[in-house]
């Protein structure tokens, strides 16, 4: 849940919650009505989750989806129980490749929907909202880096991170861009074209644009992947010191066992992940 929720509701019961002394403020009432009372328990329950969520910035409650054929048959991709972040976690995911991991990402993101379940992006389920809603979101709350970057080569550096800027709706900070791309070593470079950089520099702009509308939660696809051996160890601080200095949760989906290790929490999509279920939901 957003942290204005979570002060309303400590506002309201107190900073007790989630803990024993919210139960006994009910408890003590004896003037409170025999329906409230009967209520409390899971108003409590409310809150508590309230209060588990509050530090949360992704939370997913389970999440299917699967693909159909064009022969009609059904391919599951994704059975996922529970997955949750912190905000300003950390976390690299592996697996094998056509496993799911660019799927997941994409549901996270707001770009594909699941069949079924919860994903919750900063205390707001983006899978119940239209696609119109979902992108605004995206924009003012998600970040991406791509393989591929996606830079406009039209626009120099600078004009690039402005663009991205713009979709938000929170209007344009041309300073804060500029001190991204200063962040990012290319205070020199600003108003040069991404055809006029190297590779490692495209990488470099792409990041300064995901975060330069301060998400709350970076999505990075295999970042690394095609930058020089040179540049790969430069990108990777890059991205976990920004986000670190901005307080921004960052999942990584990378293939390399070094670029993982670099991360205190590592996950397998193969040990969460159980694609069956989204079988067992089509046939229930």
């Amino acid at each position: 849940m957003a942290s204005s929720q979570v002060h309303a509701a400590r506002h309201i019961m107190g900073d007790s919650l989630p803990g024993f002394e919210l139960r006994e403020k009910f408890n003590s009432n004896s003037n409170v009505c025999p329906i409230w009372r009967s209520l409390r328990h899971v108003l409590v329950l409310r809150l508590q989750l309230i209060a588990r969520e509050g530090c949360m910035s992704l939370l997913l409650e389970k999440v299917l989806k699967s693909y159909r054929e064009p022969g009609g048959k059904r391919i599951p991709v994704l059975g996922i129980e529970r997955f949750a972040m912190n905000q300003g976690e950390q976390l690299a995911l592996v697996g094998s490749s056509g496993g799911g991991k660019t799927t997941l990402l994409n549901i996270i993101a707001g770009i594909l929907t699941p069949d079924s379940g919860r994903v919750v992006v900063d205390g707001s389920d983006i899978a119940t909202k239209h696609e119109v809603v979902r992108d605004r979101f995206r924009a003012a709350k998600i970040g991406i880096v791509f393989q591929t970057f996606n830079l406009l080569p039209a626009f120099s550096a600078l004009e690039n991170v402005l663009r991205g800027m713009s979709f938000s709706g929170r209007g344009v900070d041309k300073e804060f861009a500029k001190q991204l791309l200063e962040r990012v070593g290319l205070g020199h470079r600003l108003h040069h074209s991404p055809q006029k950089m190297s590779v490692g520099e495209q990488q470099r702009v792409a990041v300064a644009r995901s975060l330069a509308n301060k998400p709350v939660l970076l999505l990075a696809d295999e970042p690394t992947a095609n930058v020089d051996q040179a540049n790969q160890q430069l990108i990777l601080d890059l991205i976990r010191d920004t986000c670190r200095d901005h307080n921004v949760t960052l999942l990584m989906v990378t293939h390399s066992s070094e670029v993982a290790g670099a991360f205190s929490r590592v996950e397998n999509l193969k040990d969460f992940n159980r694609p069956e279920l989204s079988l067992q939901e089509q046939s229930a």
